[in-house]
């Protein structure tokens, strides 16, 4: 699974081919032992994360939405994609 960004200790991922399980565009996190999938839009649809590494990954997404989607139209496709910039 290719690693799209990382910033405090949260690693975000992107699947190629990946749009059967949750029907949406999204991405998976991974925040020590936690694990979750978290839809460009901000929800939270399966796993789960402490509340204050949710809110930066969701402040993240709105940051990032336009290259997310993008992100996500070449992932579903098998086309690389580019890392996307950490919060700083």
């Amino acid at each position: 699974m290719p690693e799209l960004c990382r910033f405090y200790n949260i690693v975000i991922r992107m699947l190629y081919s990946d749009n059967s399980q949750h029907h949406k565009p999204h991405f998976h996190v991974y925040y020590n032992e936690f694990e979750a999938s978290v839809g460009i839009d901000g929800d939270l649809l399966a796993g789960n994360l402490p509340v204050k590494q949710l809110k930066l990954v969701q402040a993240w997404a709105v940051i990032h939405e336009d290259e997310l989607y993008d992100t996500w139209n070449k992932a579903i496709r098998n086309i690389p994609f580019e890392k996307i910039e950490p919060l700083k």
